[in-house]
């Protein structure tokens, strides 16, 4: 029955959002939920009362029952178990590439509204102007997802959290407190010990013999292994939090599915806060423990560990796995970052920070009050969905032929793979460390490195808010 549910509104989705790509046609007045999305009547069936017929109306009844429940008793995020077809598009990828409706719309429609069965409007803001626009615009919009939460139990809105989905002044304090950590002078005296680690996974590489997995010797232990040291943790199930941090940013399943890995790795982090406000670690957690005391409460310390520890390692991890990747299409780019100077490299890690755009949207924004956004009037309460893969294929910002990977590229702005504004990512600078430690390494210590099987049988994530592979066979 879950299944027929979750058919019966994708069947329902398609029929109502057709608008052209110039923008929403719908005249309607935005009052009631039902009013402002009719319910539209069910398709002819295919092959009359055939079988393939009685599914296509079993679809639409049930689209029409789901559609009318969530208008009338809402939304919670944490027990929803499929994705609206309609907000596929920017996760889909062919390849290391955006599909290309997501360019259609960046040229067409770049404020596109998504036709769906909620109470409240859904937009999907793909060009570079729109998106920096959104992220820099902290009076209109807030990332307070809690309102879309239950008020009870793992998932619960008490139990969000954290800076992602926290707004000023919260956000303020609980960001002061761990910026200091983050800056690149203090993150320098963190690159013997990357290096370090980088070392010991590319022995442990070698030992496995060609071919192997990178992306489970290297690409997941190393900033797996960093973010640990920063924060003080001591992780012994790694395969358990290496799965757990793939779950939570995997779409397939709707939000119930990630928000379950969310409060299992949670979980464990709340069990650490505690046990280093006996004792303190050396880390940053026990760093903050001292520093804080009492005036930060235990939720929005592992809030603030969960964020650092899941953005700092399975992004990188992705990284690390798909810079690989480019890098071996094509000897001379390799060969730019093995025997390359510093600078060398640093403009290949910026291209493929664009290039890649991992984290493919940023953190939801609510609009706090009725606003026009480039045209287009939004209510308070409607969400933007802000494109960061879109954004940064933007030929208006990246220059020409912005799909290729171009390391002499000069863009007329930077790139948007870590966010903008007061959420830009802050492990940015340690995620370019790592990048530039690895991947010269990597390439050193292996002249010979080669993909082991074509790119077209590799394993990329179908539906992810963190793209990557979970496996990279290589041969060397």
């Amino acid at each position: 029955m879950a299944a027929l549910i979750t058919n019966g509104v994708l069947q329902y989705e398609d029929d109502i959002d057709h608008e052209p790509a110039g923008g929403v046609t719908d005249p309607a007045p935005r009052t009631a939920a039902l009013s402002r999305y009719p319910v539209p009547s069910p398709r002819q069936p295919v092959g009359a009362w055939g079988g393939a017929g009685v599914r296509a109306r079993a679809r639409a009844w049930t689209g029409k029952l789901l559609a009318r429940r969530i208008q009338k008793r809402g939304i919670d995020l944490s027990s929803l178990t499929f994705i609206p077809e309609r907000t596929k598009v920017p996760l889909q990828r062919h390849g290391i590439d955006p599909v290309p409706r997501l360019a259609q719309l960046r040229e067409t429609d770049p404020v596109h509204r998504l036709r769906l069965p909620f109470a409240f409007s859904v937009y999907l803001v793909t060009g570079t102007e729109q998106v920096r626009a959104v992220l820099a615009d902290r009076d209109s919009w807030s990332n307070d997802i809690r309102h879309l939460l239950p008020g009870a139990g793992p998932s619960s809105a008490d139990e969000v959290g954290g800076l992602g989905f926290t707004d000023p002044p919260l956000h303020t304090r609980l960001r002061k407190i761990i910026t200091p950590e983050f800056t690149m002078r203090r993150l320098a005296r963190l690159e013997p010990m990357i290096s370090t680690i980088v070392a010991q996974r590319l022995d442990a590489l070698a030992a496995a013999g060609s071919p192997a997995d990178l992306a489970r010797l290297v690409s997941f232990p190393v900033p797996f292994q960093t973010i640990c040291a920063l924060l003080g943790l001591e992780l012994e199930d790694r395969d358990a939090f290496a799965r757990l941090g793939v779950q939570r940013f995997d779409a397939t399943a709707g939000a119930a599915a990630a928000f379950g890995a969310v409060s299992a790795q949670r979980e464990f982090l709340f069990d650490a806060v505690a046990r280093q406000r006996v004792e303190p670690g050396p880390g940053l957690i026990g760093q903050i423990i001292r520093d804080e005391g009492d005036r930060i409460s235990d939720v929005d310390l592992a809030g603030l560990a969960d964020g650092v520890f899941t953005g700092g390692y399975e992004t990188t991890a992705g990284m690390i796995s798909l810079s690989t990747m480019v890098l071996l299409r094509d000897p001379a780019h390799a060969a730019l970052v093995r025997d390359g100077s510093r600078a060398d490299v640093d403009r290949v890690v910026e291209e493929l920070l664009r290039h890649l755009s991992v984290v493919q949207m940023a953190f939801p924004r609510f609009a706090k009050h009725d606003l026009d956004l480039f045209g287009v009037p939004l209510e308070a309460g409607d969400v933007v969905l802000a494109s960061l893969s879109g954004a940064n294929r933007d030929p208006r910002s990246a220059g020409a032929e912005p799909e290729v990977f171009d390391p002499r590229r000069q863009p007329t702005s930077g790139h948007l793979a870590f966010g903008h504004g007061i959420h830009r990512c802050i492990g940015a600078e340690l995620a370019r460390m790592e990048l530039r430690v690895v991947l010269p390494a990597l390439l050193r210590r292996f002249p010979d490195l080669a993909l082991a099987v074509p790119q077209q049988e590799l394993s990329f994530r179908e539906l992810s808010f963190v793209y990557g592979l979970d496996e990279l066979p290589v041969r060397f």
